[in-house]
């Protein structure tokens, strides 16, 4: 069987994304009950990290550990990506040694090439273009507080960016609308917004907040710069200052609107502490599900049978 790497969200078919999803929930409610499967067991995750992580780190090394295998770390300090080890020596090596890799980088082209050259699957963990495990969560999590995924309206108000970018590529397999509200010239990489559409998605970008969100069965936003943008934050926080989500703007969608977080928050910036610790708030839900979306996530990647 060819194996499986989940780069982005192209690489999982929509029957993929519904297994993943059911198995994920499937997961969570035996969780709940005090019954861990153990379908990875003797199995050994590596977390190759270049960027600093809570919800990723912990998530991966406990859904590991719940799922029976064991998990292994490996910061920026002990891997040195590109400077004292190359991706690809480093994936050949540790192919010898674990069975699955979930790596947390900037460039796509790294998490690609230790694919490329790697004999065990790789996930995607967050690269500064796609943030698929991220997404793969909420999914679940809209799934949970709206029942299904299908008619629904989400608007990420903010950057065009990893987080926007994925939920462009499930707005290709999933029946939903997405929408980006933006300032002008921070709207998503033209190419995958246009391919996207030429897969029939129903996407649009509007520089509208206000109009953007009326009606929205989720309102999502994320920090206004992001890791590796720090000499831009206060250019950014001018741009941005129009698009906070906040509760005026919440009062403009629908009563029983979700609102998202992918964390960490910046409180007063991007979102208001009213809202984030409202009754509309999941953005909690949102970090739990990191856990079992990504236990099924590897499940399915070491296609194991469950």
């Amino acid at each position: 069987m060819k194996k499986r790497d989940v780069l982005t969200l192209r690489d999982l078919a929509r029957a993929d994304l519904d297994e993943v999803l059911s198995l994920a929930a499937a997961l969570k409610r035996e969780r709940a009950e005090g019954h861990l499967r153990p379908l990875l067991a003797g199995k050994k995750l590596a977390l190759v990290f270049q960027k600093p992580s809570l919800r990723t780190r912990a998530t991966f090394d406990i859904g590991m550990t719940e799922l029976g295998g064991s998990a292994l770390f490996l910061g920026p300090d002990e891997v040195q990506l590109g400077e004292r080890e190359t991706p690809a020596d480093c994936v050949r090596v540790l192919s010898r040694l674990v069975d699955i890799l979930a790596v947390r980088t900037f460039a796509q082209d790294i998490v690609a090439e230790m694919a490329a050259f790697g004999s065990v699957p790789v996930i995607n963990a967050l690269s500064d273009l796609y943030h698929p495990c991220q997404v793969l969560a909420d999914l679940l999590t809209l799934q949970e507080c709206k029942g299904a995924l299908e008619g629904l309206h989400v608007v990420f108000v903010g950057d065009g960016n990893n987080v926007v970018h994925s939920w462009l590529l499930a707005a290709e397999k999933l029946p939903f609308r997405f929408t980006l509200a933006c300032p002008e010239g921070f709207e998503p990489d033209r190419e995958i917004f246009d391919s996207a559409v030429a897969a029939g998605a129903e996407v649009a970008v509007t520089h509208d907040p206000a109009a953007a969100v009326s009606g929205a069965d989720a309102i999502y936003t994320d920090v206004w710069a992001s890791m590796g943008q720090e000499a831009e934050a206060g250019d950014r926080e001018r741009a941005f200052a129009a698009f906070q989500v906040n509760g005026e703007l919440v009062a403009r969608a629908g009563d029983d609107v979700a609102v998202m977080h992918c964390l960490p928050a910046h409180r007063g910036q991007e979102i208001t502490d009213e809202v984030i610790e409202g009754r509309h708030s999941v953005v909690f839900d949102q970090a739990e599900n990191r856990l079992h979306a990504q236990k099924a996530l590897m499940v399915w990647c070491l296609a194991a049978g469950t």
